[in-house]
């Protein structure tokens, strides 16, 4: 059985919310907490829970990781759920995460932008993990460029840009190219999990189209690692 995915504590009722309107809202998930409840009555403070407190209205549009924090958007009323989930869909959202993994990934020419491009498929004998199938597998591209280099860690930090939207897709593709994410309890090994009190993967960057007004909307969260 996997170890359960929970990214470290987040703090109980706590919500940051960077942006909101008749239509949307766009906030900032700590580590450790669930987008949508979970099954039993440990798992029903989440994201969506603690939004719906100050935005009764607010639906969910798309999920992170309960490891992994950062810029999570949500909708005020259900055209708008509508229209941000198909621009979801057609990938019209675009998303960027800081991640820092172990051993050193060397910068493409002029530090340009990289692909892993591996097909991820359920492994059903160890759900909710995911693994690299090339029979069973769905395409699956992420793009990827360093932002430094920690020599005495061992470690790099990446910009990562997920193409496609697999569940686990930049897990699952870092560690499918030798280089997992620190503090990884699902696809890191031991010594690599242990480097780091959580996931250190955060969604950084958030740009789309509002879906009422049409305006490009770009939000930024820092990484707090």
């Amino acid at each position: 059985m996997a170890p359960p995915d929970d990214g470290g504590l987040a703090a109980a009722g706590s919500i940051d919310c960077l942006h909101a309107d008749g239509d949307l809202l766009v906030l900032a998930k700590p580590a450790g907490l669930l987008c949508v409840p979970g099954r039993g009555p440990d798992k029903q403070d989440c994201l969506s829970a603690r939004a719906q407190q100050r935005w009764p209205e607010a639906l969910v549009v798309h999920r992170l990781d309960q490891a992994t924090s950062g810029l999570v958007l949500m909708a005020r009323n259900l055209e708008a759920q509508r229209r941000l989930s198909q621009a979801f869909e057609q990938r019209a959202v675009r998303k960027r995460y800081h991640a820092v993994v172990a051993g050193r990934m060397a910068p493409q020419p002029d530090n340009a932008w990289a692909e892993i491009d591996l097909p991820i498929a359920a492994d059903w004998e160890r759900r909710p993990l995911r693994v690299i199938d090339t029979e069973r597998g769905k395409p699956s591209l992420t793009r990827w460029h360093v932002l430094g280099h920690d020599d005495a860690a061992g470690t790099t930090r990446l910009a990562l840009e997920p193409v496609t939207g697999r569940t686990h897709q930049l897990r699952v593709h870092l560690a499918a190219v030798g280089h997992a994410i620190l503090g990884d309890a699902l696809y890191a090994d031991a010594p690599i999990h242990a480097q780091a009190p959580r996931l250190l993967l955060h969604a950084a960057w958030l740009a789309f189209e509002h879906p009422v007004s049409g305006e490009w909307l770009e939000f930024t969260s820092p990484a707090p690692f």
